[in-house]
């Protein structure tokens, strides 16, 4: 399956180096004219930039690195051309809160997980995944021996998921599944299997289990 991401900033290009650590080609996009180009050219040879529409067309998994407004874009913008596709969305609905943190910016009882997943067309299939974790516990936390540290996802659809679990494994984490998308808020910014909520740090498989 073509694998796609979209969005090369510090959670896009930090999951799109250990996937071509782990294996895995790349097409990758992003919305600036040079950083996709840019990337590539330094991946010797393991990615390929491409335009976002044109990623969007030919991968099977779309990895969206994008804030939630710019998601939520893209997938109405391009919704004609992801049926049949797995979108994988580690987004988090936060932004500053104007006294030097954060917010929720959609109502608590929501998660970003379920709002992308109502917006994509018959066919489509959203897994919440590779958002659990800081960029700098990502780019640290990855194959990290003699355990490897988790990384969370939520999927209604097993196939989906594990299509993704298989490129979770590839990045040098473990895979755990929460349940399908009425969970994927424990996995957001604030819930409880989040680095920053209630969890708080990386945790092994074996850590995981009792929390999961």
């Amino acid at each position: 399956m073509k694998t796609a991401i979209i969005g090369l900033g510090n959670i896009g290009a930090q999951v799109a180096n250990h996937l071509i650590a782990g294996g895995v080609q790349l097409i990758v996009a992003d919305h600036g004219p040079t950083k996709a180009a840019e990337f590539a050219k330094g991946s010797g040879g393991k990615a390929r930039a491409a335009s976002v529409a044109e990623a969007i067309a030919e991968a099977d998994i779309i990895l969206l690195a994008v804030y939630l407004n710019a998601a939520q874009q893209l997938l109405a913008e391009h919704r004609s051309k992801l049926a049949g596709k797995i979108i994988v969305d580690p987004s988090n609905p936060i932004g500053p809160d104007g006294q030097g943190g954060f917010k929720k910016i959609i109502p608590q009882d929501q998660s970003s997980g379920e709002i992308l997943a109502g917006l994509l067309p018959p066919g489509a299939k959203l897994v919440k995944a590779f958002g659990t974790l800081s960029a700098p516990s990502l780019k640290s936390g990855a194959r990290h021996t003699p355990e490897p540290y988790v990384l969370f996802y939520a999927s209604d659809d097993r196939d989906a998921g594990n299509s993704v679990a298989e490129l979770i494994n590839a990045s040098g984490f473990a895979p755990l599944r929460v349940g399908g998308l009425d969970q994927s808020i424990r996995i957001e910014v604030f819930g409880e299997l989040h680095e920053f909520g209630k969890l708080g740090k990386l945790v092994t498989a074996k850590e995981a289990a009792a929390l999961v």
